[in-house]
């Protein structure tokens, strides 16, 4: 069933929304408490050097300065989830030019800025690494000399600069591709791009005895603490992290940052202390950029125009520390192979160290640059088959049945589907003008599984509350939980109250990352809101003189099935209950079992060589072309997607229309731009270029719904991730029909689709 307007139960208004859009909502950075402190860092300044010499006395001196801390006043502690290749404060040696020296606590934030920049850092400068191809030669200067030292996850597979690498391997590519009617090879280069939420990172820490409590603008709380507690020698149950309304982040915010250093300033100044990054710190300090990216592919046709081989090899800028980009490599590796049936299939993927800020998990990490390049290639493929670029999609995308790169058989998926309503709505084949032309694109995304718990109970006036270790960064996905309780007690969404955003009142909950609030805390509500079901239908069924199975809660009553007359409220019954048996349930909804890979091997496997619940999406996009400036200008969108079955048809739409908005940005504007000496040139809003609603067009969405088995409540899979995945892709081969070939750069600013239109090579 294709859906195109929202189904009136599923309408549901989001409850923090009045807050948010009346302003009256406290954000991170609107919080104080008496007698709070301002912190500054004192930053590398430079992007790779040994330090020589660190004076902090000029700080510790001035008036209103009451801490200054360095490496040497905290554990000697080597964290990472994936590589533990960093500490807190630089130790010995810098990297990038956000890494932080020295933090320090004062009575104003203008005192603690002027005091940090009064600290004295002097460097032996060190060979900087800021070609990510070159960091791969066998000589080139090493990010970590001792990087060999470095602990690291079992599977990961490291070598000097190579921090991570994987490989995809199916049958036998080099002899199908020989075998081959028609061989074509192509190159792409993808510019490190930002999250760039308007709201910036805050941080407040205060202490009371040995316990501290950290208000953060954190994605994962969870995560926060257990970096807190990792760094700081903390037990857990001494850290407790509180989330605010916190103002999007886009993945930007997920991963453990700079809560540890605040913690740390406040035990050592025994005073509250808070820390607002202005927005240069913003793009320049924390480790979640989008990574820059190479892909090389070669593919393998049929005369048919059907795919017998891939090659493919992907080198990703890791940025100085390994943050959770552990995984990418794998994960780039299964986007440049893609939704596609690949018979003899080998890919490679290498994260590599640079002087650059670490890269980390913005929103579909690796997902849009490798759809950009794979699917540019795939409109090149289809021109050299002779073929329309929809029509060669639809002969060899993956469908219900088919075998996935690494050897996973699908279950009913919709991807023919997607591509059939995405270009359906564009008007694909209509006629248009020279300068205009419509793209198209597929993409797909992994739906990601961890545990999750939650509580759900009913009061005795029969009210609700949902508690959960959920995170709410705007997707919407943890008001949705109301719905699913709801749903399940025969309630209203707005009987619910949501406890959430505090590590030390909910269960564990991986945050909003990965896209999957829904799938996996969704479960776990379903999960503790069923087990206060059947206690509800106990009650009812003594108090109504049935059997409990003949009991049914529907409209704030419990009935007897066929006799609709004999009914009592839930309220009375939580009454009664409040008495005795107190309805209280608990859920930690099973994760799905990864699938199966078979005829496959896989290096460096993280976990990524499959795709569990995978989502799949077609967009559509109408351009218009400037020939004579090389502006591009969108102007309007169909965006077709597979995430299983939509539980809130706003929240879901909402999701689309921000992930096509932000892929349109990574398509057009936003890219940054590194000198020679690593240093970011643009990290300010006047010249990294965001979209805005002045810049968004008309965008039609249609949703492929297929309830999938053993995943998400109902059968959803993510979805909050996806709709970033095909549009720069999308947009990209439509610029390439008017132009006359592909830009091979990302993104594709007015400057170089102006020098591919004028016969130079696009990148610039």
């Amino acid at each position: 069933m294709t859906v195109t307007e929202p189904a009136p139960t599923s309408r549901f208004v989001r409850a923090d929304g009045p807050d948010k859009v009346t302003g009256s909502g406290r954000y991170a950075a609107d919080l104080t408490l008496t007698g709070v402190l301002q912190a500054a860092f004192r930053y590398a300044d430079v992007t790779h050097g040994r330090i020589t010499r660190l004076d902090v006395e000029p700080a510790r001196s001035m008036p209103g300065v009451l801490a200054v801390l360095t490496a040497a006043d905290v554990p000697d502690v080597r964290y990472g989830p994936f590589v533990a290749d960093r500490t807190l404060f630089a130790r010995d040696v810098v990297r990038f030019e956000g890494e932080i020296v020295a933090a320090v606590a004062a009575t104003s934030a203008e005192i603690a800025r002027r005091a940090a920049a009064a600290i004295v850092v002097e460097y032996e400068p060190l060979p900087i690494v800021n070609d990510v191809e070159a960091a791969l030669a066998p000589d080139a200067p090493l990010v970590h000399a001792d990087w060999a030292s470095y602990g690291a996850a079992d599977p990961i597979v490291r070598d000097r600069n190579d921090a991570s690498y994987a490989s995809i391997t199916k049958g036998d590519a080099d002899a199908a591709m020989a075998d081959a009617d028609i061989v074509l090879s192509s190159r792409y280069v993808a510019d490190a791009s930002h999250a760039a939420p308007i709201e910036p990172r805050a941080v407040l820490a205060q202490w009371e005895g040995d316990k501290v409590t950290i208000w953060s603008s954190t994605q994962v709380p969870f995560d926060a603490r257990a970096g807190v507690c990792e760094t700081l020698g903390l037990p857990a149950n001494r850290v407790r992290i509180i989330v605010p309304h916190l103002g999007g982040g886009f993945g930007g915010k997920c991963g453990f940052h700079v809560e540890a250093h605040v913690a740390a300033l406040a035990r050592a100044a025994r005073r509250p202390v808070r820390l607002v990054f202005t927005r240069r710190e913003e793009f320049v300090v924390p480790d979640r950029r989008r990574e820059g990216m190479v892909v090389e592919l070669t593919t393998g046709l049929r005369g048919d125009g059907t795919i017998v081989a891939r090659t493919g090899r992907v080198i990703i800028d890791n940025g100085a520390y390994t943050a959770d980009s552990g995984f990418f490599s794998q994960l780039a590796a299964m986007h440049v192979a893609g939704p596609y049936r690949i018979p003899h299939l080998h890919v490679e993927a290498h994260l590599v160290y640079t002087n650059h800020q670490p890269s980390g998990s913005v929103r579909a990490p690796t997902a849009p640059q490798a759809c950009w390049a794979l699917e540019s290639h795939t409109d090149e493929l289809a021109a050299a088959a002779g073929l329309d670029p929809v029509e060669f999609r639809r002969r060899n995308v993956v469908d219900t049945g088919s075998e996935g790169p690494s050897g996973q058989t699908y279950d009913e998926i919709g991807l023919r589907r997607c591509v059939d309503a995405a270009t359906a709505a564009a008007g694909y084949g209509r006629d248009l003008p020279d300068d205009e032309a419509i793209g198209v694109a597929v993409g797909w995304w992994p739906s990601f599984t961890a545990a999750s718990g939650a509580f759900v109970k009913i009061d005795g006036d029969g009210s609700a509350q949902i508690v959960t270790g959920a995170q709410e960064c705007g997707t919407g996905a943890v008001m949705t939980l109301r719905q699913l309780a709801a749903d399940e007690l025969g309630m209203s969404p707005d009987d619910f109250q949501l406890v959430y955003q505090d590590t030390s009142v909910a269960p564990y909950d991986m945050g909003a990352t990965g896209s999957q609030t829904l799938f996996n805390n969704g479960r776990a509500v379903v999960h503790a809101a069923g087990q206060v079901a059947e206690q509800l239908k106990r009650l009812a069924a003594d108090h109504l003189e049935a059997a409990p199975d003949d009991i049914v809660l529907a409209d704030g009553q419990a009935s007897v099935a066929g006799t609709p007359s004999r009914t009592v409220s839930i309220a009375e019954l939580a009454g009664i209950a409040a008495g005795g048996e107190l309805l209280i349930g608990h859920g930690s909804g099973a994760p799905p079992s990864a699938p199966a890979l078979v005829g496959s091997s896989c290096v460096g496997d993280v976990g990524m060589a499959a795709f569990v619940a995978p989502q799949f999406s077609c967009h559509a996009v109408h351009v218009k072309v400037d020939r004579d400036t090389g502006v591009v200008r969108v102007l309007g969108v169909s965006a077709a997607h597979d995430s299983g079955t939509i539980i809130n048809q706003i929240g879901a739409r909402g999701q689309v229309e921000g992930g096509v908005m932000m892929g349109i940005g990574q398509a057009l504007t936003e890219g940054t731009r590194y000198d020679d000496a690593g240093r970011q040139r643009n990290p300010a809003m006047l010249e990294y270029k965001l979209q805005t609603c002045a810049d968004a067009p008309p965008i039609h969405i249609d949703f492929v719904e297929i309830p999938t088995p053993d995943a998400g409540p109902r059968g959803a899979k993510g979805l909050a991730e996806a709709p970033n995945v095909p549009t720069a892709a999308a947009i990209a081969n439509a610029v390439a029909q008017v132009v006359g070939r592909p830009v091979r750069q990302l993104p594709m600013t007015a400057e170089r689709v102006w020098n591919t239109l004028t016969g130079e090579d696009g990148v610039s």
